[in-house]
């Protein structure tokens, strides 16, 4: 029901983004939100994806960002409190019942957290469009193989990503490739 499907890239990925993170804004506000970023596949301009929108939340204080909890289910999304990331926060939004699939997803951590590593993931294949092609190769290798297992899909991408990590890393650091 909740399978791993790679779609070919569609322009509007970027204005479903902008317009939930304007609701997302509006709804929590500037004191508890520092910056809001389009992150994961559907950021990268071409890039085949799953139709999922990834939306980073980055706030002040992870705690006093379990505010948001009930104010993100009152616009659909349902919180993941076993997550096993605990500098995290996540939620999705469309899954049953609220829906047939999923259609967004929000991370919400510290902005002196993961939040620039995050960032700089997306930065990178956007500045480089043969990496984000190798990533697409990846991706739709790994759900041909993984297609009902999410989990095994996602650790399949590690080793990859911790890879253009490095590289994104030192360019960031302007070191060469």
């Amino acid at each position: 029901m909740d399978e791993v499907n790679i779609v070919e890239y569609d322009p509007c990925w970027q204005t479903l983004f902008a317009q939930e993170a304007e609701r997302i804004w509006q709804a929590l506000g500037n004191d508890l939100v520092a910056q809001i970023e389009h992150i994961g596949s559907t950021a990268v301009p071409g890039l085949a994806a799953k139709p999922v929108i990834d939306i980073m939340v980055g706030v002040h204080s992870l705690v006093d960002a379990k505010s948001a909890v009930p104010i993100l289910e009152s616009l659909g999304y349902v919180y993941w409190r076993e997550n096993p990331h605990p500098g995290r926060m996540f939620f999705v939004k469309g899954m049953p019942p609220s829906g047939k699939q999923r259609t967004h997803h929000v991370h919400i951590v510290e902005v002196n957290s993961e939040f620039w590593e995050r960032k700089l993931f997306c930065d990178y294949l956007r500045r480089h469009p043969e990496e984000a092609k190798r990533y697409e190769a990846l991706k739709r290798d790994l759900a041909a193989s993984f297609r009902s297992d999410r989990e095994a899909y996602t650790n399949g991408k590690n080793d990859y990503i911790r890879a253009v990590m490095a590289k994104a890393r030192c360019e960031k650091m302007g070191k060469k490739e």
